[in-house]
Protein backbone atom coordinates (compact mmCIF):
# COMPACT_ATOMS: atom_id res chain seq x y z
CA UNK A 1 0.00 0.00 0.00
CA UNK A 2 1.33 3.46 -0.69
CA UNK A 3 1.75 6.47 1.62
CA UNK A 4 -1.07 8.36 -0.35
CA UNK A 5 -3.32 5.99 0.04
CA UNK A 6 -2.53 5.56 3.72
CA UNK A 7 -2.99 9.19 4.19
CA UNK A 8 -6.23 9.63 2.42
CA UNK A 9 -7.36 6.34 4.85
CA UNK A 10 -6.10 8.53 7.71
CA UNK A 11 -8.28 11.35 6.45
CA UNK A 12 -11.22 8.54 5.73
CA UNK A 13 -10.65 7.79 9.36
CA UNK A 14 -10.63 11.50 11.12
CA UNK A 15 -14.46 12.23 8.60
CA UNK A 16 -15.82 9.15 10.13
CA UNK A 17 -14.48 9.41 13.45
CA UNK A 18 -16.20 13.28 13.03
CA UNK A 19 -19.42 12.06 11.77
CA UNK A 20 -19.81 9.40 14.89
CA UNK A 21 -18.41 11.52 17.69
CA UNK A 22 -21.03 14.33 16.77
CA UNK A 23 -23.60 11.92 18.53
CA UNK A 24 -21.76 10.87 21.34
CA UNK A 25 -22.62 12.63 24.80
CA UNK A 26 -24.76 13.26 27.62
CA UNK A 27 -27.59 14.49 25.19
CA UNK A 28 -27.85 11.74 22.41
CA UNK A 29 -28.07 13.64 18.65
CA UNK A 30 -29.82 12.27 15.85
CA UNK A 31 -29.24 13.27 12.19
CA UNK A 32 -33.44 13.35 11.59
CA UNK A 33 -33.44 16.14 14.51
CA UNK A 34 -30.87 17.85 13.19
CA UNK A 35 -32.74 17.87 10.22
CA UNK A 36 -35.91 18.63 10.79
CA UNK A 37 -35.48 21.17 13.91
CA UNK A 38 -39.46 20.96 14.67
CA UNK A 39 -38.71 17.49 16.33
CA UNK A 40 -37.93 18.80 19.39
CA UNK A 41 -38.09 22.30 19.42
CA UNK A 42 -34.57 23.54 18.20
CA UNK A 43 -32.41 21.80 20.78
CA UNK A 44 -30.64 19.28 18.90
CA UNK A 45 -29.03 22.21 16.88
CA UNK A 46 -28.46 24.67 19.70
CA UNK A 47 -26.30 21.97 21.68
CA UNK A 48 -25.15 20.87 17.83
CA UNK A 49 -23.72 24.51 16.98
CA UNK A 50 -23.21 25.70 20.42
CA UNK A 51 -21.79 22.86 22.04
CA UNK A 52 -20.84 19.46 20.32
CA UNK A 53 -19.31 21.26 16.87
CA UNK A 54 -17.26 23.85 18.56
CA UNK A 55 -15.44 20.61 21.05
CA UNK A 56 -14.60 18.58 17.89
CA UNK A 57 -13.03 20.77 16.64
CA UNK A 58 -11.42 22.35 18.88
CA UNK A 59 -10.25 19.18 19.56
CA UNK A 60 -9.48 18.37 16.35
CA UNK A 61 -7.30 20.99 16.01
CA UNK A 62 -5.81 20.31 19.20
CA UNK A 63 -4.68 16.53 18.43
CA UNK A 64 -3.09 17.35 15.16
CA UNK A 65 -1.23 20.00 16.76
CA UNK A 66 -0.09 18.70 19.31
CA UNK A 67 1.21 15.54 17.31
CA UNK A 68 2.51 17.47 14.72
CA UNK A 69 5.00 19.51 17.06
CA UNK A 70 5.95 16.24 18.79
CA UNK A 71 7.11 14.64 15.44
CA UNK A 72 8.34 17.87 14.43
CA UNK A 73 10.85 18.08 17.69
CA UNK A 74 11.60 14.34 17.10
CA UNK A 75 13.10 15.45 13.82
CA UNK A 76 14.40 18.79 15.28
CA UNK A 77 16.46 17.16 17.77
CA UNK A 78 16.88 13.12 16.51
CA UNK A 79 15.16 11.60 19.35
CA UNK A 80 11.87 9.73 19.73
CA UNK A 81 11.44 10.69 23.20
CA UNK A 82 10.89 14.40 22.22
CA UNK A 83 7.49 15.87 22.26
CA UNK A 84 6.08 19.20 23.77
CA UNK A 85 5.32 18.02 27.28
CA UNK A 86 8.99 16.52 27.86
CA UNK A 87 10.66 19.69 25.84
CA UNK A 88 9.38 21.71 28.76
CA UNK A 89 6.82 24.08 26.06
CA UNK A 90 3.74 22.59 27.18
CA UNK A 91 5.30 23.78 31.37
CA UNK A 92 6.21 27.31 29.91
CA UNK A 93 2.98 27.73 28.02
CA UNK A 94 0.79 26.84 30.91
CA UNK A 95 2.84 29.10 33.47
CA UNK A 96 2.31 31.63 31.54
CA UNK A 97 -1.34 30.87 30.80
CA UNK A 98 -1.42 30.00 34.60
CA UNK A 99 0.02 33.69 35.88
CA UNK A 100 -3.23 35.31 33.34
CA UNK A 101 -5.60 32.97 34.47
CA UNK A 102 -4.85 33.58 38.42
CA UNK A 103 -3.84 38.01 38.03
CA UNK A 104 -5.74 39.18 35.19
CA UNK A 105 -8.62 36.82 35.00
CA UNK A 106 -10.93 39.37 33.07
CA UNK A 107 -8.30 39.47 29.65
CA UNK A 108 -9.28 36.76 28.01
CA UNK A 109 -7.40 37.83 24.58
CA UNK A 110 -4.09 38.07 26.84
CA UNK A 111 -4.09 34.25 27.57
CA UNK A 112 -2.55 32.98 24.14
CA UNK A 113 -0.34 35.98 24.19
CA UNK A 114 1.25 34.73 28.02
CA UNK A 115 0.94 31.35 27.24
CA UNK A 116 3.26 32.17 23.93
CA UNK A 117 5.88 34.00 26.16
CA UNK A 118 5.95 31.09 28.30
CA UNK A 119 6.62 28.72 25.89
CA UNK A 120 9.54 31.06 24.33
CA UNK A 121 10.92 31.46 27.95
CA UNK A 122 10.46 27.45 28.16
CA UNK A 123 12.47 26.85 24.85
CA UNK A 124 15.06 30.20 25.48
CA UNK A 125 15.85 28.17 29.01
CA UNK A 126 16.25 24.75 27.10
CA UNK A 127 18.83 26.11 24.52
CA UNK A 128 20.58 28.10 26.83
CA UNK A 129 21.01 24.98 29.53
CA UNK A 130 22.23 22.91 26.01
CA UNK A 131 24.45 25.64 24.47
CA UNK A 132 26.54 24.59 27.86
CA UNK A 133 27.82 21.55 26.34
CA UNK A 134 27.89 22.09 22.25
CA UNK A 135 29.84 19.25 21.37
CA UNK A 136 26.22 16.79 22.17
CA UNK A 137 23.69 19.39 22.11
CA UNK A 138 21.08 17.30 20.59
CA UNK A 139 21.54 14.49 23.28
CA UNK A 140 20.81 16.75 25.98
CA UNK A 141 18.34 18.30 24.50
CA UNK A 142 15.42 15.97 26.46
CA UNK A 143 17.16 15.99 29.53
CA UNK A 144 17.23 20.12 29.46
CA UNK A 145 13.46 20.18 28.55
CA UNK A 146 12.89 17.96 31.13
CA UNK A 147 14.57 20.00 33.82
CA UNK A 148 12.86 23.13 33.18
CA UNK A 149 8.96 21.62 32.89
CA UNK A 150 9.95 20.94 36.44
CA UNK A 151 11.30 24.24 36.76
CA UNK A 152 8.25 25.99 35.83
CA UNK A 153 5.58 23.29 36.65
CA UNK A 154 7.09 24.53 40.45
CA UNK A 155 7.02 28.41 39.73
CA UNK A 156 3.60 27.73 38.26
CA UNK A 157 2.33 26.12 41.34
CA UNK A 158 3.72 28.59 43.45
CA UNK A 159 1.85 31.06 41.52
CA UNK A 160 -1.62 29.14 42.00
CA UNK A 161 -0.51 29.14 45.71
CA UNK A 162 0.09 32.51 46.26
CA UNK A 163 -3.49 33.28 44.14
CA UNK A 164 -7.28 32.90 45.65
CA UNK A 165 -8.23 28.95 46.92
CA UNK A 166 -11.22 30.04 44.28
CA UNK A 167 -8.84 30.33 41.24
CA UNK A 168 -6.45 27.59 42.27
CA UNK A 169 -9.41 25.01 42.19
CA UNK A 170 -10.93 26.25 38.71
CA UNK A 171 -7.47 25.90 37.22
CA UNK A 172 -6.61 22.73 38.55
CA UNK A 173 -8.83 20.80 35.86
CA UNK A 174 -7.64 23.38 33.33
CA UNK A 175 -4.09 22.32 33.71
CA UNK A 176 -5.13 18.78 33.63
CA UNK A 177 -6.54 18.66 30.21
CA UNK A 178 -9.90 19.70 29.05
CA UNK A 179 -11.99 20.87 26.28
CA UNK A 180 -14.89 21.60 28.51
CA UNK A 181 -14.49 25.40 27.72
CA UNK A 182 -14.59 24.84 24.02
CA UNK A 183 -15.62 28.03 22.43
CA UNK A 184 -15.31 28.69 18.43
CA UNK A 185 -13.38 31.41 18.97
CA UNK A 186 -10.71 28.68 19.81
CA UNK A 187 -10.94 27.48 16.66
CA UNK A 188 -9.84 31.17 14.83
CA UNK A 189 -6.98 30.98 16.83
CA UNK A 190 -5.48 27.96 16.76
CA UNK A 191 -6.57 26.95 12.81
CA UNK A 192 -4.25 30.15 11.40
CA UNK A 193 -1.22 29.05 13.60
CA UNK A 194 -1.58 25.09 13.11
CA UNK A 195 -1.83 25.89 8.76
CA UNK A 196 0.76 28.44 8.93
CA UNK A 197 3.07 25.84 10.61
CA UNK A 198 1.96 23.04 8.11
CA UNK A 199 3.19 25.61 5.55
CA UNK A 200 6.68 26.56 6.78
CA UNK A 201 7.30 22.77 7.27
CA UNK A 202 6.10 22.40 3.45
CA UNK A 203 8.66 25.16 2.48
CA UNK A 204 11.17 23.23 4.54
CA UNK A 205 10.77 19.77 3.66
CA UNK A 206 14.28 19.30 2.44
CA UNK A 207 15.76 21.01 4.98
CA UNK A 208 13.52 19.15 7.63
CA UNK A 209 14.96 15.80 5.66
CA UNK A 210 18.61 16.82 6.04
CA UNK A 211 18.20 17.17 9.28
CA UNK A 212 18.16 13.61 9.84
CA UNK A 213 21.41 13.57 9.17
CA UNK A 214 24.45 15.25 11.63
CA UNK A 215 24.29 18.83 11.39
CA UNK A 216 27.71 18.55 9.31
CA UNK A 217 25.80 16.42 6.79
CA UNK A 218 23.18 19.38 6.65
CA UNK A 219 25.59 22.58 6.46
CA UNK A 220 27.42 20.42 3.88
CA UNK A 221 23.85 20.04 2.04
CA UNK A 222 23.56 24.08 2.05
CA UNK A 223 21.13 23.75 5.36
CA UNK A 224 21.13 26.79 7.13
CA UNK A 225 20.93 24.69 10.60
CA UNK A 226 20.31 27.21 12.89
CA UNK A 227 18.16 29.49 11.52
CA UNK A 228 16.32 25.95 10.53
CA UNK A 229 15.60 24.71 13.81
CA UNK A 230 15.22 28.14 15.44
CA UNK A 231 12.29 28.82 13.20
CA UNK A 232 10.86 25.13 13.77
CA UNK A 233 11.27 25.39 17.42
CA UNK A 234 9.19 28.71 17.39
CA UNK A 235 6.55 27.44 15.35
CA UNK A 236 5.91 24.21 17.78
CA UNK A 237 6.36 26.98 20.89
CA UNK A 238 3.65 29.14 19.33
CA UNK A 239 1.44 25.91 18.14
CA UNK A 240 1.72 24.52 21.46
CA UNK A 241 1.15 27.62 23.62
CA UNK A 242 -2.08 28.37 21.32
CA UNK A 243 -3.10 24.60 22.23
CA UNK A 244 -2.13 25.07 26.22
CA UNK A 245 -4.11 28.24 26.60
CA UNK A 246 -7.42 26.80 25.30
CA UNK A 247 -7.10 23.15 26.23
CA UNK A 248 -4.90 23.09 28.85
CA UNK A 249 -1.79 20.79 29.73
CA UNK A 250 -2.53 17.35 27.41
CA UNK A 251 0.48 14.94 27.92
CA UNK A 252 1.90 11.92 25.63
CA UNK A 253 -0.31 13.18 22.21
CA UNK A 254 2.70 14.43 20.94
CA UNK A 255 5.02 11.27 22.40
CA UNK A 256 2.54 8.22 21.06
CA UNK A 257 1.52 9.32 17.95
CA UNK A 258 4.32 9.83 16.03
CA UNK A 259 6.11 6.53 17.25
CA UNK A 260 2.48 5.13 16.04
CA UNK A 261 3.08 6.42 12.07
CA UNK A 262 6.49 5.66 11.88
CA UNK A 263 5.80 1.55 12.27
CA UNK A 264 3.07 2.85 9.72
CA UNK A 265 4.18 5.49 7.38
CA UNK A 266 8.02 5.06 8.10
CA UNK A 267 10.39 8.07 8.58
CA UNK A 268 10.12 10.21 5.71
CA UNK A 269 9.45 13.77 6.95
CA UNK A 270 6.90 15.39 5.47
CA UNK A 271 4.19 12.38 5.49
CA UNK A 272 5.44 11.43 8.62
CA UNK A 273 4.34 14.94 10.29
CA UNK A 274 1.18 15.27 8.14
CA UNK A 275 0.25 11.18 9.27
CA UNK A 276 1.11 12.27 12.92
CA UNK A 277 -1.27 15.31 12.34
CA UNK A 278 -4.36 13.12 11.22
CA UNK A 279 -3.99 10.38 13.89
CA UNK A 280 -3.49 13.11 16.92
CA UNK A 281 -7.10 14.34 15.42
CA UNK A 282 -8.87 11.14 15.51
CA UNK A 283 -7.03 9.77 18.86
CA UNK A 284 -7.83 13.39 20.50
CA UNK A 285 -11.55 13.29 19.81
CA UNK A 286 -12.24 9.56 20.78
CA UNK A 287 -9.97 10.32 23.65
CA UNK A 288 -12.44 13.43 24.61
CA UNK A 289 -15.41 11.24 23.68
CA UNK A 290 -14.56 8.81 26.34
CA UNK A 291 -13.56 11.06 28.86
CA UNK A 292 -17.53 12.82 28.29
CA UNK A 293 -19.37 9.35 28.72
CA UNK A 294 -17.13 6.87 30.93
CA UNK A 295 -18.74 8.55 34.17
CA UNK A 296 -21.89 8.97 34.35
CA UNK A 297 -22.51 13.11 35.03
CA UNK A 298 -18.81 13.80 35.37
CA UNK A 299 -16.36 14.34 32.75
CA UNK A 300 -12.33 12.96 33.31
CA UNK A 301 -9.76 15.14 32.61
CA UNK A 302 -8.13 14.32 29.27
CA UNK A 303 -4.40 14.54 30.62
CA UNK A 304 -5.49 11.54 33.02
CA UNK A 305 -6.68 9.58 29.83
CA UNK A 306 -4.02 10.27 27.37
CA UNK A 307 -1.13 9.63 30.08
CA UNK A 308 -2.26 6.16 30.68
CA UNK A 309 -2.93 5.19 27.27
CA UNK A 310 0.70 6.73 26.58
CA UNK A 311 1.95 5.00 29.28
CA UNK A 312 0.62 1.16 28.58
CA UNK A 313 1.56 1.71 25.01
CA UNK A 314 5.41 2.58 26.10
CA UNK A 315 5.47 -0.26 28.58
CA UNK A 316 4.29 -2.45 25.50
CA UNK A 317 7.37 -0.92 23.08
CA UNK A 318 9.44 -1.44 25.91
CA UNK A 319 8.39 -5.31 26.40
CA UNK A 320 8.44 -5.92 22.42
CA UNK A 321 11.96 -4.64 22.49
CA UNK A 322 12.96 -7.11 25.02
Amino acid sequence: MSIRLKLLLLLFGLLVSLMVCLQIGAVPLSWSALVEPKLDGGMSQQIFFELRLPRLLLGVLAGASLALCGGLLQDLSRNQLADPYLFGIVAGAAFGATIVTVWLPNLSIALPIAAFIGALLAISLVIAFVSVNRRNQLEHWVLAGVAVSFLLSSLGSAFLYMGDAFAANRIMFWLMGSLARAQITAVWVIAPVLFMTLAIIIFWRREIAALHFADATAKSLGVAVNKVRLGLLLCSAALTAVVVSYCGGIGFVGLLVPHLIRFWLGNSPLPMLFGSALAGAILLIWVDAAARTLLPSQEIPLGVLTSAIGSMFFLLLLARRR
